[in-house]
């Protein structure tokens, strides 16, 4: 829990943006560090079982997120997640690549004579 009249401060001085409008009633602060999604993922489950808590807004890289759009962000895979769909995709294509090119030398050799 933070005053917001501190939090004012804070913004102010570390140059975020102005988000003056979601600084009514209590307010509590949650930092990230560079697992933004993965934090995003723990508190849109902890606000589902309190729902007595609301998102207001988050700051990502110095730019205002609305609690809707953090919502979408708590709902993508994880980074593990989407780094192995993109290696799945690369694999996929070079397994094609490889039963094409093998397809086309069976394809050009003669075939055995049969004994």
């Amino acid at each position: 829990m933070v005053k917001n009249s501190s939090l004012r401060v804070a913004a102010k001085a570390l140059g975020l943006p102005e988000f003056e409008s979601a600084l009514t009633g209590p307010t509590a602060v949650v930092v990230g560090g560079k697992n933004s999604a993965g934090v995003a993922k723990i508190l849109k489950k902890f606000f589902e079982e309190k729902q007595k808590l609301e998102v207001k807004i988050g700051v990502m890289e110095k730019k205002l997120i609305s609690a809707a759009d953090l919502a979408k962000i708590a709902d993508l895979p994880s980074f593990e997640a989407l780094r192995a769909q993109l290696l799945g995709l690369f694999m996929q294509n070079a397994a094609a690549f490889v039963r094409v090119l093998d397809a086309k030398v069976k394809k050009e050799q003669p075939a055995a004579p049969a004994a």
